[in-house]
């Protein structure tokens, strides 16, 4: 795999898992709420946990193609948080505005 189609990879990767918590209904990805409705804290929640598993297959795909890992500083880890929260937006947007519209027509 080229560095090229790696980092495709990884962007395609941070989109869904950025959006996941916001169009799906269970806790977790998996089991359904006994309410009905996933409680805001819980998509906050599935969002960061989605945030650290991207950074986890970006760790893995590092290593795979260079075989080390670089140090970074804390400012990468606040660059990545931020273009995180931005990739979650269209989800959040359909979430709390969009999706009360669709409903209604």
């Amino acid at each position: 795999m080229s560095a090229t189609t790696a980092t495709w990879l990884l962007i395609a990767i941070a989109l869904l898992c950025a959006n996941l918590p916001w169009l799906n209904d269970r806790i977790l990805l998996v089991v359904r709420p006994a309410s009905g409705n996933k409680h805001a804290g819980w998509r906050w929640l599935e969002w960061l946990l989605l945030y650290l598993l991207t950074g986890l297959i970006a760790l893995g795909l590092e290593h795979k193609l260079n075989g080390v890992r670089y140090s970074q500083g804390w400012e990468f880890y606040v660059v990545t948080f931020c273009l995180f929260m931005v990739f979650a937006l269209p989800g959040f947007i359909y979430r709390f505005d969009l999706r009360h519209i669709f409903q209604r027509s």
